[in-house]
């Protein structure tokens, strides 16, 4: 009777240790990382921009110049469009000051010029997100960073030109889709005496080489059709 109960109580002792050991060896199975989100890199690429006073190409730089006339509607400025993109976008573009050339002033040391160009970046609304100012002297020809083919000028040249070269980088907000580009004011110093130009519709300044740098968003999603409900009578 002693061996037997000896026995259960043995039994009993292998059992309660082995349950934990058991309980011990079992391992929730380890969560699989997630990946990584894919990297959109930027795009830079010249855009979609509607110029209402084309200026003409460089005859050395091959540029497009576009003029940027006075005004406070959008919809009659340069219209800069950005294709669908991730968080904000990068506009860049060069800004020129317009000088009228002529060889007889500059023969009469009459040709002195100080012009000082000031534009601004508006969304579509009318917000203005930013402005740009060109700051240049002329006093003979070789101030002049191109000549623009498409005149009776020597060469073929028109006797506007662009003067200076400034470079012009604006942030663009990622709920903007189109930017304008309208002139403010001109302020121009010569041998005559200082003018000011505010008139709409006066081209006051020139922009060249304009780019936008972007991420693209991603594509819209595929909307699932709803499954038609089968009445039943």
């Amino acid at each position: 009777m002693r061996r037997l109960l000896r026995l259960g109580t043995l039994a009993l002792l292998v059992v309660a240790f082995a349950a934990p050991t058991f309980s011990q060896t079992r391992r929730t199975p380890a969560k699989k990382p997630a990946k990584p989100a894919a990297v959109v890199k930027p795009v830079r690429v010249h855009p979609g921009m509607t110029c209402p006073a084309v200026l003409g190409t460089g005859m050395t730089s091959k540029r497009e110049f576009c003029d940027v006339m006075v005004g406070r509607d959008p919809q009659i400025g340069i219209i800069i469009h950005f294709p669908p993109h991730r968080d904000g976008a990068l506009l860049t573009f060069d800004l020129h000051n317009r000088e009228t050339y002529s060889e007889q002033l500059v023969r009469e040391n009459r040709a002195y010029a100080r012009h000082t160009a000031t534009i601004g970046v508006l969304a579509l609304d009318g917000t203005l997100l930013t402005r740009a100012v060109i700051d240049t002297e002329f006093r003979t020809g070789n101030d002049l960073l191109d000549r623009v083919g498409g005149g009776a000028g020597p060469g073929g040249a028109k006797a506007v030109a662009p003067i200076g070269d400034e470079p012009i980088r604006v942030e663009i907000p990622a709920d903007v889709d189109a930017v304008s580009l309208l002139g403010e004011k001109l302020l121009s110093v010569t041998v005559d005496g200082p003018e000011t130009f505010t008139a709409p519709g006066r081209p006051i300044a020139i922009i060249s080489n304009v780019m936008i740098e972007y991420r693209p968003a991603p594509p819209p999603k595929k909307k699932t059709p709803a499954k038609k409900k089968i009445s039943r009578q």
